[in-house]
């Protein structure tokens, strides 16, 4: 006993020292998130700094004027097995929140029990000789209830945790639903393209087919060449080679539609179009102040940096005494028509306190775990923001300079299809240069499919800006011309 004694003495002071050290030290409130330290700029490097332009609409997709789209865009909201997962989870972290915040109150169960025991009548009377041991009936009905006193907001610390990871998973499957709304929009403007290129391709063979068609008839009055006709079967070969990898991007883009909106390949039916029919709705992007409250990859690290935040006051509070408060009542007797008479009642309370003293490093490590996780979310919150910047101003570049390139190749084409009609007239002629006639032809196959990739190119960057932006935005409020 005399040498435990410094032991316990050196124990406990190690335990306070660490308390003291968590109070004054490292810990950071629960309510005060640490600070990000983020420069915001005043408005994005792509675009004019001005929020009073309409910013886009939560309905987007709208936008595009193409009721095919719309109606797929609606079905995946409702079906898409994505999203639906992400809701479950939502359902699942909001009860874990419950249970999480169960500790917090009282808890209170019922025990009822009848029981009936006879001693052995050997034991009894010392010779076994007796005719048998007494019988006892005992009946007994109580309630038993305890709480833990949060004097240091363990529980409540760690309950404002499980509420800021529900709402993060509330934030998540708005990304997803996002994510899935730019997948349906891209996959569905690939449909168009293909079809595009592949009505392009279908032309282009056509006009390859009636160049060889008069340069087979030159050759056969003299003036051409078997390596003329050569040459073009080439041409014509090349473009109908063409054709087999845009149908299997149609299809690949048709089935990636089936997917988003749950349904088989076969149960779906893309009408498509062209992408001459689509508008190009113009995007506003607003402040990028702004951009924070509404990208909902920002709002879910800033729930989980907040959740970690919650954690570690939880971890700080384990360092300190649990207060625990027990109690029983109610009524015991040796026969049950007495069970509930004053007679019968009994209580019991009971008051505990339990202060760690040594355990290892255990509470201390896991305080320093849940710091260290809280920092690694503060860094991914910053990276989130910095890149939700970089993302809008790369999509508006990406408009701005797919716009201008979709003006140039336009003049191409124009420039292109002047060309090769010249050339096939002089070839019908007999006049024109069968090297003329083939650049000129090449050239305007590479022109018109370059245009539907030009336009393709854009509608995807609009897209992008969208998906960039956090998608659609609540409609501001506006206030009254009499408010203070």
């Amino acid at each position: 006993m005399t040498m435990a004694a410094p032991l316990i003495r050196r124990l406990a002071g190690t335990a306070a020292a660490l308390a003291l050290a968590a109070t004054a030290g490292g810990c950071i409130l629960t309510q005060d998130l640490p600070d990000p330290a983020l420069d915001i700029p005043a408005g994005y490097k792509a675009a004019r700094a001005t929020s009073v332009e309409a910013t886009p609409a939560l309905d987007w997709w709208r936008g595009f004027r193409s009721t095919e789209l719309t109606q797929l865009m609606e079905e995946a909201q409702t079906v898409n097995l994505d999203i639906a997962a992400a809701t479950a989870r939502i359902v699942q972290a909001d009860a874990q929140a419950r249970i999480t915040g169960a500790a917090l109150l009282p808890s209170l169960t019922a025990d009822g029990s009848a029981t009936r025991s006879k001693s052995s009548s050997a034991s009894s009377s010392g010779t076994g000789s007796g005719l048998g041991g007494r019988e006892i009936s005992t009946y007994s009905s109580s309630l038993s209830a305890s709480y833990e006193i949060d004097f240091w907001s363990k529980n409540r610390d760690a309950t404002l945790a499980a509420e800021e990871t529900a709402n993060a998973s509330r934030f998540d499957r708005d990304v997803v639903a996002l994510t899935t709304y730019a997948g349906v929009a891209n996959a569905y403007f690939q449909v168009l393209a293909s079809q595009d290129r592949i009505r392009t391709a279908n032309r282009n063979i056509a006009s390859a087919q009636r160049i060889l068609d008069a340069i087979k008839l030159r050759l056969s009055v003299g003036t051409g060449s078997d390596l003329d006709v050569a040459q073009q079967e080439s041409v014509l070969a090349n473009q109908r080679a063409a054709v087999p990898p845009l149908r299997l991007t149609l299809a690949q883009n048709i089935n990636a539609l089936a997917t988003l909106v749950a349904r088989p390949p076969e149960a779906v039916k893309v009408s498509g179009g062209s992408l001459d029919r689509v508008a190009a709705p113009r995007v506003t992007p607003g402040l990028p102040s702004e951009l924070l409250t509404q990208r909902p990859d920002i709002r879910r690290q800033e729930a989980q940096l907040a959740s970690a935040t919650a954690n570690v006051g939880s971890a700080r509070a384990q360092f300190f005494p649990s207060i625990q408060l027990t109690g029983q009542g109610g009524y015991q007797s040796a026969a049950l028509a007495a069970l509930f008479t004053p007679q019968a009642a009994f209580f019991n309370v009971a008051a505990g306190v339990t202060q760690p003293i040594f355990d290892g490093g255990r509470i201390l490590a896991n305080f320093e775990l849940n710091q260290a996780l809280q920092d690694e979310l503060l860094q991914t919150y910053r990276k989130t923001v910095v890149s939700a910047f970089a993302d809008v101003d790369n999509a508006l570049e990406s408009i701005r300079q797919n716009t201008e390139r979709l003006r140039l190749q336009r003049v191409v084409l124009e420039s292109s299809r002047r060309a090769f009609n010249l050339a096939e007239q002089q070839l019908r002629a007999g006049t024109a240069d069968i090297v003329t006639v083939l650049n000129t032809q090449l050239t305007l196959f590479q022109a018109e499919d370059a245009l539907s990739q030009a336009q393709l190119a854009r509608l995807l960057a609009i897209v992008s800006l969208y998906q960039a932006l956090g998608g659609g935005w609540q409609p501001r409020m506006e206030r009254p011309v009499n408010a203070l």
